[in-house]
């Protein structure tokens, strides 16, 4: 099974959306180009299309001649990147069924994780196969927080109050969901939340870093993975 833990004292590196800076986002072509640059786990979004398969996409407005299949992505990950993790982010309801039994016809459950942000689908994942990892989301969009523009200052402090909550929450929402990782926007990544959820036997994946200061103070806080749409952040300057 995959561990979702910091690997010779450094976070797991995670291609979003394959290497979403380098190439067109959700294709084979940007997995080859993160995997070029040396991640651990490569990201990628799951939805239903209009006749009900399972498409790589962040939505329908993306499909396009370059969208490939779940089927397609995950023999990807068989036939040319044996040894890298899959980071399956779920943007669908009810079709865990078949996400799972997707990634265990091509052999893949013991390297593949999981993340949702809807409560029953992490939960629905982490039922119907123990071997596939499950990360329960946390995004900043849920709770509607902007720290920019004209509602700056009330979002700032909005942030202020929701990291002081992410370590109280953490283990209701690990509980809940039988997730073993909680995935935070690195602004909602603090030392205290990251103790929280390791105290749970989780992990904390981050998302999405791209920002050299950013990865120095989400690596500090502990974080096991970091998520980026550029993976030469993570090589050495």
């Amino acid at each position: 099974m995959i561990a979702l833990r910091r690997r010779d004292g450094r976070p797991l590196r995670i291609g979003h959306r394959g290497a979403r800076a380098l190439a067109r986002e959700n294709t084979l072509e940007a997995f080859r180009a993160a995997i070029e640059t040396g991640v651990d786990l490569v990201e990628f979004d799951v939805i239903a299309g209009l006749d009900g398969a399972l498409l790589v996409a962040h939505g329908l407005e993306d499909v396009g001649p370059q969208t490939p299949t779940l089927d397609e992505a995950l023999r990807f990950f068989v036939d040319e990147a044996p040894t890298i993790g899959v980071h399956l982010d779920l943007k669908l309801t009810k079709c865990e069924r078949g996400v799972v039994d997707a990634v265990r016809r091509h052999g893949l459950a013991e390297r593949t994780f999981v993340s949702s942000y809807y409560l029953g689908t992490a939960r629905a994942v982490a039922a119907h196969d123990g071997d596939v990892r499950v990360g329960f989301t946390v995004p900043r969009r849920v709770f509607r927080i902007s720290d920019t523009g004209r509602g700056a200052p009330l979002g700032r402090i909005a942030l202020r109050v929701l990291r002081r909550v992410i370590p109280v929450v953490a283990r209701p929402l690990l509980a809940l969901t039988h997730a073993s990782a909680l995935v935070l926007h690195h602004s909602l990544v603090t030392e205290a939340s990251v103790r929280a959820v390791h105290r749970r036997g989780a992990a904390v994946v981050t998302w999405t870093v791209d920002d050299p200061v950013e990865l120095v103070r989400v690596d500090r806080a502990g974080v096991d993975a970091i998520v980026t749409n550029d993976p030469r952040l993570f090589l050495p300057r």
